[in-house]
């Protein structure tokens, strides 16, 4: 299962650096010398983190589970 999802990036320059935070996924932060290196570093951090999410997510489950999807 391989979605699309958007996210939400906050952004802010401080002392010359672009820093941002994924707002839905805590922990997902990130910097970058311009604006646009900020949100491809975002965008690979979250990439990243949801990545390593699933992979623990699968190891626990181990076997014989489902996966449904859940919209809120």
């Amino acid at each position: 299962m391989n979605m699309k999802r958007e996210f939400t990036a906050l952004v802010k320059q401080d002392n010359g650096w672009w820093i941002g935070w994924i707002e839905e996924i805590p922990g997902v932060n990130s910097q970058g010398q311009t604006r646009q290196e900020l949100l491809a570093n975002l965008q690979s951090a979250l990439t990243e983190a949801l990545e390593l999410n699933r992979a623990e997510s699968l190891r626990a489950a181990v076997k014989d589970y489902a996966e449904e999807s859940i919209l809120v």
